[in-house]
């Protein structure tokens, strides 16, 4: 194998496995910048040893095998007590004959999970919690996380050195909360998850439009999550609004590899089981008095657009109420701009066009993509065809995705054509 084609399928692997291989190693090691770097070590092991020994058949597994053995080496060096040395090594022994002892360890049951509820500890501001855990645990780049919450990467990336720095300060024990005290470190929990699914259904650069395993990672974790808390509305309505999501997946990618927005969708394509599931979800929180929440209200919005076999059949009166409820739930520029692509669709251009200016100059807003494709969206529909080419232009510019900025330079040469909002 060339080296560039080796590189390549390191670097795949470094994102696919590195959230699992560093979730092991800081459950074994107590401690996550230790965890880090034996996972980034058995990185450089598989590029020193495969050009000469051959890629092995399961790569992940070698990853995995060598780090844990460098995790021992690590505790011996420590000199721990010889009852946690024979513990750890009674685990490697176990994870080569298939069976994973961090079932019997807590009540969470699941390596990454775990991790994640250890890494969002209260000793941590929030914000620190979330992107430390979203960077280290669940392969996210500084660039992606950046651009879920809107801010510049410099803010993330502080954010993320002063976590670590606490961690170590504080000497904060990497021990995973009991069933009880999971509750106090939910809300950050699910916001990880959420970003992770977000990001994996519109990827923020790169080649690809999705990135399904992102989203299958999320879903995993939360209907983990969704078995410790069985009755946490929250959680239901999280794991609603993912299913439902992701049930559009397949048809939101052409064969080529194109986006396709969701008023084009070849709506046979979606998994109308998952869709099944994720509504059986959403009437269960519903029933247990959660029509508040934020990710209840979010999935009540999916649900709307998955009734609809054909998209005129879409109830955009009621997903712009929904939206609005939102909005006072959970403010936020992004969810204002959202229901002002409903209430195009309810009401028209003009109505939505009032509303738009209001959001213009939000300062979270100044470089999100998706103001300019909903104002070129408005524009092409008021007939100022000029101004929509421009403003899609914009938008294309802004992205780092290569397939969404094929999108919008094509709606921008498709003008005046392009009568169509963005809706997606």
């Amino acid at each position: 194998m060339a080296d560039a084609d080796l590189q390549q399928l390191l670097d795949t692997l470094w994102r696919m496995e590195s959230p699992r291989l560093i979730a092991r190693l800081a459950r074994m090691l107590g401690e996550l910048d230790s965890a880090e770097e034996l996972a980034q070590d058995a990185l450089v092991a598989a590029l020193e040893h495969w050009p000469r020994q051959g890629i092995p058949d399961n790569p992940a597994a070698w990853l995995m095998a060598t780090a844990q053995r460098r995790a021992i080496d690590r505790l011996r060096q420590r000199r721990l007590h010889a009852q946690r040395q024979a513990q750890v090594i009674d685990e490697q022994q176990d994870y080569a004959m298939g069976v994973d002892p961090s079932e019997q360890l807590d009540d969470i049951g699941d390596d990454l999970l775990r991790l994640v509820f250890v890494a969002c500890h209260p000793e941590l501001p929030a914000d620190a919690r979330v992107a430390l855990t979203l960077r280290l645990l669940c392969g996210l780049s500084t660039h992606e996380i950046a651009r879920a919450y809107l801010l510049p990467e410099p803010t993330i990336a502080q954010r993320i050195v002063r976590a670590k720095r606490l961690l170590a300060e504080r000497r904060v024990p990497f021990e995973v909360p009991r069933r009880q005290a999971l509750p106090m470190r939910l809300q950050a929990v699910l916001e990880v998850i959420y970003l992770v699914f977000n990001e994996g259904y519109a990827a923020s650069a790169g080649e690809d439009w999705t990135r399904p395993a992102l989203c299958e990672e999320a879903l995993r974790l939360g209907r983990v999550l969704s078995g410790l808390m069985p009755t946490a509305v929250p959680v239901m309505g999280l794991l609603a609004l993912m299913e439902l999501q992701a049930s559009r997946l397949r048809a939101r990618v052409g064969a080529d590899g194109a986006a396709i927005l969701l008023l084009d969708q070849d709506r046979t394509r979606w998994d109308w089981l998952q869709i099944a599931r994720g509504q059986a979800l959403l009437e269960q929180a519903q029933a247990l008095g959660g029509g508040a929440d934020p990710y209840v209200l979010q999935a009540a919005i999916a649900a709307c657009h998955a009734r609809a076999r054909r998209a005129e059949l879409t109830d955009w009166s009621a997903i712009a109420a929904l939206y609005e409820r939102l909005a006072q739930a959970l403010p936020s520029p992004v969810v204002e701009l959202n229901r002002v692509v409903a209430i195009a669709q309810a009401q028209g251009a003009e109505a939505a066009w009032a509303l738009l200016q209001q959001l213009l100059d939000a300062p979270q807003l100044q470089g999100y993509v998706p103001l300019h494709a909903v104002r070129g969206d408005l524009l092409a529909r008021l007939g100022r065809h000029e101004e929509a080419a421009v403003a899609f232009s914009q938008a294309a510019a802004l992205s780092s995705n290569a397939r969404e900025r094929e999108s919008l330079l094509a709606r921008a040469a498709a003008v005046p054509s392009a009568q169509r909002l963005l809706g997606d």
